[in-house]
C-alpha cells in the first residue's frame, strides 16, 4: 500500500469516529494526526494537551501556537506524573502508570466537549519497542489512528512535509521522565536539570538531541550532525561549564549516538 492510500485510509477511519479529542504534544506524530483529523471533522476535532513539569514549556508554546493559528480548539490540563502514586520511584510501569493517569483526564475533557472518542499519536513503529503506554491506551479505549492506517515515522513525515506542517522535519520527543534509568527516583529538581542542559544544547544548534541522567553523570545523545558540533572545542567547554551550573559533575557523550528507548536496554530479553 502507498503511502497515499494510508493517507486516504487514515481520513476514512477518522470520519468513521465522527468526533475527536487528540492528545496533543505538539510532536512530529500528534501534530500530524490533529492537522489531518481537523481537515476531515472540522469542528468536532479537539486537541487536549498535558502540562506537567516533565513537559518542556517550549512544547507547550508550540503547541498552543499550533492549535491558535489552525483555529483548533485546544484545552491545556495539568497532569502532574509525578503526584502519581508510585511514578516517581520511576518503575518499568512508569509509562503506563502515566498514559493511565493522562487518559482519564483526556476522556473527562472529551465527554465536557461531546466528543465521542479519544485519539493518541503511535505509529508502527511504536510496536517494536517496550512501549507500556500502549497497554493503558488499549485498556482505557483510545484509538491509534496512525497505527490503525499502518504508517510509520518517515511516511508521517513525508506526508507532513506535503501538507507544509512545521514538525515534518522536528527532533523526535518523549518526555523528559524517559531520561532517567529504571529505579532511579525522578524529582522535579531533576526534570529541571534535564530540561535546562537539553534547551542549552537546541540553542547551540544541535537538533536531535537527549541528555540521559545517571546521578551526577548526563550522558549525551546525538545524531551525526551533533558528533560534528562537539568537535568544536568551545562547543565542548560551553556545555561542559553549562552542565556543571545546572547540577551535573561529568558530561560524556553516548559514542552510539541517538536511539529511542536506550534505557530499555538495561532490561531483561
Amino acid at each position: 500500500m502507498s503511502v497515499h492510500e494510508k493517507l486516504a485510509e487514515l481520513k476514512n477511519y477518522i470520519m468513521s469516529l465522527g468526533s475527536l479529542a487528540v492528545a496533543f504534544s505538539g510532536g512530529v506524530d500528534s501534530t500530524f494526526l490533529l492537522k489531518t483529523a481537523h481537515d476531515v471533522l472540522g469542528d468536532n476535532v479537539m486537541a487536549v494537551t498535558a502540562r506537567s513539569c516533565s513537559f518542556p514549556e517550549r512544547e507547550l508554546k508550540e503547541a498552543s501556537e499550533f492549535c491558535a493559528r489552525e483555529g483548533i480548539m485546544h484545552v491545556v490540563r495539568d497532569s502532574e506524573e509525578l503526584e502519581i502514586d508510585g511514578f516517581a520511584q520511576n518503575p518499568t510501569n512508569r509509562c503506563y502508570l502515566c498514559k493511565n493517569e493522562l487518559f482519564t483526564k483526556i476522556w473527562a475533557v472529551a465527554r465536557e466537549h461531546g466528543m465521542s472518542n479519544v485519539a493518541e499519536g503511535s505509529n508502527m513503529d511504536d510496536n517494536g519497542d517496550y512501549r507500556p503506554g500502549l497497554t493503558a491506551v488499549a485498556e482505557q479505549g483510545v484509538t491509534s489512528p496512525l497505527r490503525h492506517a499502518n504508517l510509520d515515522k518517515n511516511e508521517i513525515r513525508e506526508l507532513s512535509r506535503e501538507m507544509g506542517l512545521p514538525t515534518w522535519n522536528k527532533q523526535s520527543f518523549a518526555c523528559l521522565a524517559s531520561r532517567f534509568p529504571y529505579g532511579e527516583s525522578i524529582t522535579a529538581e531533576r526534570l529541571g536539570m534535564v530540561d535546562k542542559a537539553e534547551q542549552m544544547l537546541i540553542d547551540l544548534g544541535f537538533r536531535q538531541v537527549r541528555v540521559r541522567h545517571h546521578g551526577l553523570v548526563a550522558r549525551i545523545e546525538t545524531d551525526e550532525d551533533g558528533f560534528r558540533l562537539f568537535m568544536d572545542r568551545d562547543i565542548r567547554d560551553r556545555v561542559y561549564r553549562r552542565f556543571k551550573e545546572v547540577g551535573f559533575a561529568y558530561a560524556s557523550l553516548d559514542l552510539m549516538g541517538y536511539r529511542t528507548g536506550s534505557m530499555n536496554e538495561t532490561l531483561p530479553a
